[in-house]
């Protein structure tokens, strides 16, 4: 491994000399929107004398080199018209383009920000992007436009389930998803348990989704990398926007405050079906809100800092006997600066809370879980040369887990609660990774990272025999929970337990013409904290809980081997990918496992390993009155955990089972038609196989009392998932481009109202005897209606 480091670090060092070498000028600047400053994310800029391309970064910053001469600067983005200039570079020199926004609609691309030929010679894989504007023609539910329900119509994306949260990427579980806000962890991207996301697309600037080939800047989880960025807000004008819906209402207003130098942007979201539910005397309700905040100012050229925050909360309230309340918090202050023309950083300080609270009557219980964490990272870009960019960084983490603090419900503050071990951890991370064009038809990105991971105190953590929190029960052919034979105490930043990885990452795109590429991708990740979601109770609780020296860190290897095409002048583009993946220290629940008052997770847990295989295929017509894109993916997850000795069985007896999230067919349908001026219409179809799930395959008497016997780990499935989502938006005045600007838009979710599959239940009936089988649903068809404006 260390000959292989030196071996590319050399390399990098060869390239930089090589580069040095030559007598050369820089240009460099930013390019933004000309009517607000907005800075841009990937906007291709193309120099046909040099025969040289490049995006902007996520600041919005481009850098290349060039012989001292006179260029055609072609700049193209999304949405935007096509900004071509001369520039005659005599010197090193700082050039800022501002783009205007286009007034066409016809020719507009759906996914890509990047030109065509860029994207086919870009060594970037597994990658998806949509633009705002792609979304907001997407059928929108209750009116709104919707962040996450926009990349379930990806390849190798799916929902858990209806009236769950979060989202599953080939096979991988929820907690395996790295959400990014302005560059702060979300714990929790859900409203109502699913049906709205919190993210407010009105406050959206960028997207990108990474499943694979996953860029060395990025870790700490497993599946995939969703990285959002919120706008900056306008510092020219002020703007006001928002939306009336039927159950939420949203406003953005943005503005200068020193105008070209400082700006902010204050969005806030609420709903307000509960007041309506109150009105009719219905005691169940539930709401939520948000608050999206930004401000930046420029201090000079070379420097801005950006303050930004969300605030978010959920209520649930069943006949005051069932309250279940979550929320995020989430704060950055960011500093852009600008070294040198081809040296570009940026330092983030960033906190991230998610609370999770349920209260339930019956039981007589209130619990609060929280986890917070604090984190600072220092990232820069160095545009060595045209052939060479390098990015490079570090990163720091310390963790603050509660697990649970339980009170009596209703009982008030009592002087002192339960309250479960509190876990303290540290996550550090260095990375390198490099960006080369090794000639016109190859081109590559490689990197390591390196991670270590501490477990510390101040905890007095629970010891065991054999040092095994979980115990194999001979007699009964069962796993229990161990008792602890005592306990060891840890002063505070002591260290409980340590991991270190290295995580090597490499892409690589031949190009066969300007039309066709072939690509490869692999990477190596590492997650230290993990969901540990209830399994036996009635109780929806989660916790979140770090690794230690028994739940060990997740390791995943994947591998991902694609296709892409694009052809009648990128009127239509083809991607196919197939990629295959293997996780070890896959957690795993014994049978029978309840986390309600557990306070050491580990007595319900092995480590085991999975694995997922599949095939992805997206067919995109990006222009004209019809634009839209099917997504395809046939793909397998499986998990399995062996017994630890000769004696033990495992789970499920050491076989290989379905993932809880495997679905073998994953089909998804999504168009936009621009019917005139004033009226546009949009679709989605989703058909999905069945979730994995155990059904009772028997039953037998105890003592008077039927009980079920149920078969092999996940070998059921629930009925197969599909629904179609419809919307029109009408605009009065299409053509008014100042002061008060509406449309008025109407959307049916689940059009022909199906009544998926959440779970079944299976009871016996008391009056036949007879058992029965019934199937919960949540949704069925949602019409609604909204108002939106702008001015």
């Amino acid at each position: 491994m260390k000959s292989r480091i030196l071996s590319v670090l050399v390399l990098l060092f060869a390239s930089v000399f090589h580069a040095n070498s030559q007598e050369k000028v820089t240009l460099s600047g930013t390019i933004t929107n000309k009517s607000n400053s907005e800075t841009l994310i990937g906007v291709s800029i193309y120099i046909p004398e040099a025969k040289v391309g490049m995006t902007t970064n996520s600041y919005g910053f481009y850098s290349t080199t060039l012989p001292k001469g006179t260029y055609t600067i072609i700049i193209t983005y999304v949405g935007y018209d096509l900004l071509k200039e001369t520039v005659t570079l005599t010197g090193s020199t700082k050039k800022n383009f501002g783009m205007t926004e286009s007034s066409k609609t016809l020719d507009e691309v759906l996914i890509t920000t990047n030109t065509t030929q860029a994207n086919i010679r870009k060594p970037e894989m597994s990658t998806n992007k949509l633009s705002i504007s792609t979304i907001k023609k997407m059928p929108a539910v209750l009116g709104e436009a919707d962040v996450l329900k926009s990349i379930l119509q990806l390849p190798g994306v799916t929902n858990a389930q209806e009236g769950a949260s979060g989202f599953n990427v080939r096979g991988g579980s929820v907690d395996g998803n790295l959400v990014l806000l302005d560059e702060a962890v979300v714990y929790n991207t859900s409203h109502l348990f699913g049906f709205f996301s919190v993210f407010n697309a009105d406050v959206i600037k960028d997207l990108k989704l990474y499943k694979g080939g996953i860029p060395a800047n990025f870790g700490g989880r497993i599946s995939s990398v969703l990285d959002i960025y919120q706008k900056e807000g306008n510092n020219q004008e002020y703007h006001v926007n928002g939306g009336i819906g039927l159950v939420s209402s949203r406003l953005l207003v943005e503005g200068p405050i020193v105008k070209d130098k400082s700006s902010f942007v204050v969005a806030g979201r609420g709903s307000y079906a509960h007041l309506l539910l109150k009105m009719a005397d219905e005691p169940n309700s539930a709401y939520f809100y948000d608050l999206n905040t930004k401000f930046n100012y420029k201090f000079n050229e070379k420097n801005n800092v950006f303050v930004s925050g969300y605030f978010g909360n959920d209520d649930l309230n069943l006949n005051n006997s069932f309250i279940n309340t979550y929320g995020n918090k989430l704060f950055n202050l960011r500093w852009n600066h600008i070294f040198s023309n081809k040296i570009f950083s940026n330092a983030s300080a960033i906190y991230s809370d998610y609370d999770y609270q349920i209260q339930i009557k019956n039981i007589g219980l209130d619990w609060k879980a929280e986890v917070k964490n604090y984190n600072f990272k220092y990232d820069f870009k160095h545009y060595v040369s045209n052939d060479l960019t390098l990015d490079y960084g570090i990163n720091s983490i310390y963790y603050d887990f509660n697990p649970g603090t339980i009170r009596p419900f209703g009982a008030g503050s009592p002087i002192n609660p339960d309250q479960l071990a509190k876990k303290y951890a540290f996550e550090n991370a260095a990375y390198i990774s490099a960006g080369q064009r090794l000639s016109d038809k190859l081109s590559l990105n490689y990197g390591l990272r390196y991670s270590n991971f501490q477990r510390v105190g101040a905890q007095e953590v629970y010891t065991y025999t054999n040092n095994q929190p979980v115990v194999y029960n001979n007699e009964f052919h069962i796993y229990e929970e161990a008792d602890p034979t005592g306990t060891k105490t840890y002063k505070k930043n002591q260290k409980i337990a340590s991991f270190g990885n290295l995580e090597p990452r490499l892409a690589l795109a031949y190009s066969l013409n300007n039309d066709n590429s072939i690509k490869v991708s692999y990477n190596r990740m590492s997650q230290y904290v993990h969901l540990i979601s209830n399994t036996a109770s009635a109780t929806p609780l989660d916790i979140w809980a770090p690794s230690d020296q028994y739940l060990k860190p997740e390791i995943v290897d994947q591998v991902a081997l694609g296709y892409f095409h694009n052809f009648k002048d990128d009127k239509y583009s083809l991607e196919a990918e197939t990629f295959y993946k293997k996780i070890k220290n896959k957690a795993d629940y014994i049978d029978g496992a309840d986390l309600l008052g557990i306070d050491a997770v580990e007595r319900v847990l092995l480590n085991g390993e999975g694995r997922a295989y599949g095939l992805e295929m997206m067919w995109k017509k990006n222009t004209g009155r019809l634009t839209g894109w099917a997504s395809y993916t046939l793909s397998k997850a499986q998990q399995r955990t062996p017994g630890r000795n000769a004696d033990e069985p495992g789970i499920n007896n050491g076989d290989w089972y379905r993932a809880n999230y495997d679905k073998l067919h994953n089909l998804s349908v999504t168009g936009a038609y621009f019917l005139s001026p004033g009226w546009s219409l949009g679709g989605i179809f989703t058909f999905q196989s069945g979730k994995a799930a155990t059904f009772p395959d028997g039953k037998y008497l105890y003592q008077g009392v039927t009980v079920a016997n149920y078969g092999a780990r996940n070998e059921n499935s629930l009925s197969a998932y599909h629904r179609l989502d419809v919307s029109a938006t009408y605009t009065p005045k299409p053509g008014k481009k100042k002061g008060w600007q509406g449309e008025w838009n109407f959307s049916i979710y689940n059009l022909y109202n199906r009544n998926n599959a959440a779970s079944y239940s299976f009871r016996q009936n008391e009056e036949t005897g007879r058992n029965e089988t019934r199937r919960i649903s949540i949704f069925g068809i949602v019409p609604s209606v909204a108002y939106n404006v702008k001015f």
